[in-house]
């Protein structure tokens, strides 16, 4: 008899727990990825609380020893916490929902929380095992630094509510308020006084101006949007408002943070241009502008990216689609791609240097400005000339600047009459003022009697002047000239230009000024008199 009464007691309790089990868990209400979620929300509400309800949507065969209302409450602070706004209508009802994959899985935010999706098991739809393992972990991360034990401090419920809000929650708004401004107003003082101080006592006072107190702004405000995005989870605000208002927080925070890199590369750009400027070659100076622009745009393209995926776009699909409309781009922009390249070429090949005289087709001035597109040369006519890379890549460039001696060519001429003697005096002379000259190159001149023409003797002046600008080059050709004109005068030798003599030949009652030829045998003997015979072996 006790046997039935045992086995009358087991069958009651269990027919009583299944009664329970259908009042308390619906029929179908884990039958689809929709029924499911709505179990999951409606369950957990402020108002209709019931976690153990909720937790029934987790996979039984993975919470065997764990607390599974614990794991589904912090599953909904994590949610709500991010601002995840679910909407019940666009989930799927069909029992046998698939996704991209081909797989009976749902997602409830794939972007921001993979980690977080159902699976179909036993014709049920439940919190995967995944879900379930990472919860812990994800609330972590939602609720960082140990915030996430104000959860269980903070109240969950209020018996009252204004405008939507609990008084504890305006006491919290009201204190972070307060705290955001503090912070504020902490850091201004650091960098308007204590830091910019620092520095203007040091003599830094123009960089601190210019370069250290615009970053100081951004930094505040990235201080302060951090605060929020870390505190504002706890405050358990309404989902709706919860949903747009941490988007806004996770879009400001790269936004600041890119607008400081970005003035962090103005005073990076500043200090590479000083340590150019302590060096010999003008290289670096070229380099430095352009390696300060490829950063400026390297950062605002991260930042734009980040600010994307922070409100949630799909960066992936975007890119690609950047990919496809970089590749119809580069074709649309052969030349200014051409022209960035040249530009590489240029600063590697070292063709040139900013200050350097150069001469490449009808170009001819001096390089100012080496940049992504183009190079700015100023003409001798102060005027300035740009030239695409491309373009400048491919011709041939002379560089003046480049020149260890700079060439200084000239003929000098005399008049026919100057007797031979005068004439090697004279080219000694020449070559001993090109001796003494401090700027000339002794190693490699040529100054030689070489031409007789129409009407002078001609004196080749060829020699190399060791300077290295184009003033200086002028400077030491006015010395080398004037010292030409003062020797002339020394020696008595004229300097020949351009005339015409007409002789009379035959003039009545004048001696004939035609001239009389010797005979064949007197020039035979004068040509023997003036080479005079070899030293017989």
């Amino acid at each position: 008899m006790r046997y039935f009464l045992i086995l009358f007691i087991f069958f009651a309790n269990s027919a009583f727990s299944q009664n329970e089990d259908t009042k308390t868990l619906p029929p179908n209400s884990l039958a689809s990825p929709k029924a499911t979620v709505n179990t999951f929300l409606q369950n957990l509400q402020e108002d209709d609380f019931h976690p153990e309800i909720a937790a029934k949507t987790l996979n039984p065969e993975y919470i065997k020893g764990k607390d599974g209302e614990l794991i589904i409450t912090q599953l909904k602070q994590v949610l709500d916490g991010a601002g995840v706004l679910i909407d019940i209508d666009e989930i799927p009802e069909n029992p046998n929902y698939t996704d991209s994959s081909n797989l009976k899985r749902y997602y409830l935010s794939e972007i921001e929380f993979p980690q977080i999706y159902l699976e179909k098991s036993n014709d049920k739809w439940y919190f995967s095992k995944k879900t379930i393992n990472k919860t812990t972990e994800l609330h972590r991360q939602v609720y960082p630094f140990g915030t996430h034990k104000l959860m269980n401090i903070l109240p969950k419920m209020g018996t009252q509510k204004i405008l939507g809000l609990h008084a504890w929650q305006y006491i919290s708004i009201l204190i972070l308020i307060l705290i955001c401004v503090l912070i504020h107003k902490i850091l201004s003082w650091f960098f308007d006084w204590v830091f910019y101080q620092f520095l203007k006592n040091r003599g830094y006072g123009n960089i601190a101006h210019d370069y250290i107190l615009p970053v100081a702004k951004p930094f505040s405000l990235l201080i302060i949007v951090g605060i929020l995005i870390i505190l504002v989870p706890v405050l358990q605000l309404p989902i709706s408002f919860n949903h747009y208002f941490i988007l806004i927080l996770n879009a400001l925070l790269p936004l600041f943070g890119t607008i400081m890199v970005y003035k962090i590369v103005d005073i990076l750009g500043e200090y590479m241009l000083k340590k150019a400027a302590q060096t010999e070659t003008t290289m670096d100076d070229q380099i430095v502008p352009i390696l300060k622009r490829v950063l400026k745009i390297f950062v605002i393209i991260i930042g734009f990216l980040y600010i994307l995926n922070n409100l949630r776009f799909d960066i992936t699909a975007l890119l690609a689609g950047i990919s496809i409309g970089g590749l119809a781009f580069a074709l649309a922009a052969q030349d200014t791609i051409k022209n960035f390249f040249g530009s590489l070429m240029i600063l590697f090949d070292k063709p040139f240097q900013i200050g350097d005289w150069v001469t490449a087709g009808d170009i001819d001035g001096t390089v100012e400005e080496v940049g992504f597109r183009s190079t700015r040369v100023r003409t001798f006519r102060n005027s300035l000339i740009t030239v695409p890379n491309g373009k400048l890549a491919d011709m041939a460039v002379d560089n003046h600047g480049l020149r260890k001696y700079r060439r200084f060519y000239t003929t000098i001429t005399i008049t026919y009459d100057t007797p031979t003697h005068l004439i090697e005096a004279f080219t000694d002379g020449l070559k001993k003022i090109i001796e003494e000259h401090p700027k000339t190159w002794k190693d490699f001149y040529h100054i030689y009697f070489n031409n007789m023409s129409a009407y002078s003797l001609d004196i080749m002046f060829y020699v190399f002047l060791d300077v290295p600008t184009w003033g200086e080059e002028l400077k030491y050709k006015e010395e080398l000239l004037l010292s030409i004109m003062k020797l002339a005068k020394q020696l008595g030798i004229n300097f020949a230009f351009p005339t015409q003599t007409l002789h009379m030949e035959n003039f009545p009652g004048q001696p004939s000024l035609s001239p009389e030829y010797q005979e064949k045998s007197q020039v035979s003997e004068k040509l023997k008199n003036f080479f005079p015979p070899s030293n017989p072996k």
